[in-house]
């Protein structure tokens, strides 16, 4: 993806229904799978956007339901925000004023790494890399404003 698209009111940008593609491959095991579904983002009371995904997962050919849910809270500026898991612990940071962001997770022994890139105001991608000791795999998601043409 050559050219980002700024986001100057990131929460006011994702507040809506989206639908959502995943493909993640682990890099170690050469293992495929799929996620299609659905993420709202809706107000939460307070400020900020409450995101629930759900879909289907498909992993060495067996589907399971699949859900998850974080908080993206108001971050120091309009085009910034917090994201928190559900239960409130933090994740990440997240920035689209340029329309691309890269953020780090770590999580235990592992690192996640997610590459956030906006293409216009109906569609926006992020890329997790996940390393370490037990991982190593490559998440992509493609976000679609529904409504919106792929």
């Amino acid at each position: 993806m050559g050219e980002f698209w700024p986001v100057p009111d990131v929460l006011a940008h994702l507040a809506g229904r989206w639908r959502v593609e995943r493909a993640v491959r682990d890099l170690a095991g050469g293992d495929e799978g799929r996620f299609t579904g659905t993420t709202v983002f809706t107000a939460l009371d307070g400020g900020g956007l409450l995101h629930e995904e759900s879909g289907t997962f498909t992993w060495q050919g067996v589907a399971r339901p699949a859900t998850r849910t974080l908080r993206f809270l108001p971050g120091p500026g309009p085009g910034r925000a917090d994201v928190r898991f559900a239960d409130g612990r933090p994740f990440h940071e997240l920035d689209l004023t340029t329309g691309r962001y890269v953020a780090d997770h770590p999580c235990a022994a592992d690192l996640y790494r997610g590459e956030f890139t906006v293409r216009d105001a109906d569609h926006w991608r992020t890329v997790w890399r996940v390393g370490g000791p037990a991982k190593d795999l490559v998440l992509t998601t493609d976000y679609v404003r529904e409504g919106a043409t792929y």
